[in-house]
């Protein structure tokens, strides 16, 4: 095959992972493919010490990444799922869900134990006001700064001691290989945190696949058809329901909000819990509907997105508009 494939990553370990990953899936089903990983600096890469919601929200991760598609430069995109907007805008596609990784959440400490093993006023690190709030709805009393940086550095300053503990997600931790040695890392912990009590974000431990629209990924078909066959149904499901709910509420990358979506053997149960960004006022809500994983693709995307969609309507009958508008 004399066709290549230029995919495009965020130069972070982890996203250089995430984008190897795809790659060997590829060239697995594609062996005489020619597949190049162009590293592209993001927005977001480059600021790094102020708070996203701040400065443009999770969108500075991917705008570069998007550019570059439209400039020709890659030809596929690989982002983490929960930076993606739950609309995308029209030159551009959702080419593939691969299989998700855990998608809960991980609070990591400089002691043993859960919460309650926290001392009063200790110090936990985290640049996502949807953790924040959660945390302090399991500890009022802790004190929550800012932590940003790759999952290196964040490690790192807890083992300094700048932090009593903090928190990140178990699928950036399960791809980086740092769970196997994580209790031996300056004596840190490791806390599996429940997505029912800790509701991660919409597309938490998936990667979303990213394309240009109006022709084939690399000019070739056989690559399309190759980068389709990586889409995982159950993946592809739950982020559909999650998405489709988000763009209901008119949540943006940076809503304190939280959702998953879970398939069962014939149905789909999703949860919420969303905060005013003052974290005074919260509303959860859950549903379970019948989900069938055999159908088609085209049935499925529909299926799931109207699950999402009719929870978004649950929430906002509720009053979630009152609590996400403040964020616009």
């Amino acid at each position: 095959m004399s066709f290549r494939l230029r995919i495009g990553s965020r130069p972070s370990a982890l996203a250089l992972a995430q984008a190897n990953l795809v790659k060997e899936h590829i060239t697995a089903a594609l062996p005489g493919l020619v597949v190049e990983i162009v590293a592209v600096s993001t927005s977001g890469d480059k600021f790094t010490t102020a708070s996203l919601a701040r400065i443009g929200g999770k969108g500075l991760f991917i705008r570069e990444l998007e550019q570059a598609l439209s400039d020709g430069r890659i030809d596929l995109a690989v982002h983490s799922m929960k930076d993606l907007p739950a609309i995308l805008p029209t030159d551009y596609r959702l080419a593939a869900v691969p299989p998700r990784e855990d998608p809960r959440d991980a609070l990591i400490k400089r002691s043993p134990g859960g919460w309650a093993a926290l001392a009063t006023g200790a110090r936990l690190g985290t640049s996502s006001t949807r953790r924040r709030l959660q945390a302090l709805r399991q500890r009022p009393d802790l004190d929550i700064a800012l932590l940003r940086g790759n999952v290196d550095t964040r490690l790192a300053r807890l083992t300094a001691g700048d932090f009593d503990a903090i928190i990140l997600a178990m699928a950036g931790l399960k791809r980086l290989g740092k769970l196997e040695g994580l209790n031996g890392l300056g004596g840190l912990g490791l806390v599996e945190l429940d997505d029912r009590d800790f509701v991660p974000s919409g597309g938490q431990g998936a990667l979303a696949l990213e394309a240009r629209v109006g022709g084939p990924i690399g000019s070739s078909h056989e690559i399309d058809a190759a980068v389709a066959a990586l889409n995982d149904p159950r993946a592809l499901a739950e982020v559909t329901a999650e998405r489709a709910f988000l763009a209901a509420i008119g949540a943006s990358c940076v809503s304190p909000v939280g959702v998953k979506g879970s398939v069962g053997d014939s149905s789909l149960e999703m949860r919420t819990l969303l905060f005013s960004t003052d974290g005074s006022k919260s509303l959860a809500d859950e549903i379970t509907a019948p989900f069938a994983i055999g159908s088609g693709l085209l049935e499925l995307i529909q299926s799931a997105a109207a699950i999402g969609a009719t929870l978004g309507r649950h929430m906002l009958d509720r009053g979630a508009r009152e609590l996400i508008e403040p964020l616009e």
